[in-house]
């Protein structure tokens, strides 16, 4: 028979077992809708998300492609030198947001358009997102005016 002292330790060590095991699932399960996957263009065109997907998507906004319609509506197209995605949004714009900078923005892809619920890219002319920097990194980034060169005549090239 077993001394009262291990069967005490036993019961402890399970009962923390089963608590860790529990507050994993319940910060799991509350954490499902707050986690937002950040994907560049190439990503989304390449595999895009259902329409029901809410997800961040990042790049630079091409240069010459900010619309202005009515009220606060706003169309524009990011790009990370590989593809361009349209995006939409119709809110205000943060201060600084202009063409040729990094955008983060967090919304659904629509109909072959990003509808952008929200715009996180808020800097100043020098910062630029991590994720952006990270993509740029990973993907040998060219230059954003040879890029927007490239779009206008459709010519690409390797780099």
């Amino acid at each position: 028979m077993k001394s009262l002292k291990k069967t005490r330790r036993i019961q402890i060590i399970l009962v923390a077992f089963v608590s860790l095991g529990l507050s994993t699932v319940v910060i799991g399960y509350a954490l499902r809708d707050g986690i937002n996957y950040f994907r560049s263009p190439t990503e989304v065109v390449s595999e895009p998300p259902k329409e029901t997907e809410l997800f961040r998507i990042g790049g630079m906004v091409q240069d010459g492609s900010i619309i202005r319609g009515e009220g606060l509506e706003v169309s524009f197209v990011i790009t990370d030198c590989w593809n361009v995605v349209p995006v939409t949004f119709n809110d205000i714009l943060p201060s600084l947001f202009e063409e040729g900078q990094g955008m983060v923005g967090q919304g659904y892809y629509i109909n072959n358009t990003f509808e952008a619920v929200e715009i996180l890219a808020k800097h100043d002319e020098t910062y630029m997102p991590a994720e952006i920097v990270n993509m740029q990194e990973s993907q040998n980034f060219c230059n954003l005016e040879e890029t927007t060169d490239a779009i206008k005549t459709n010519t690409f090239t390797d780099g």
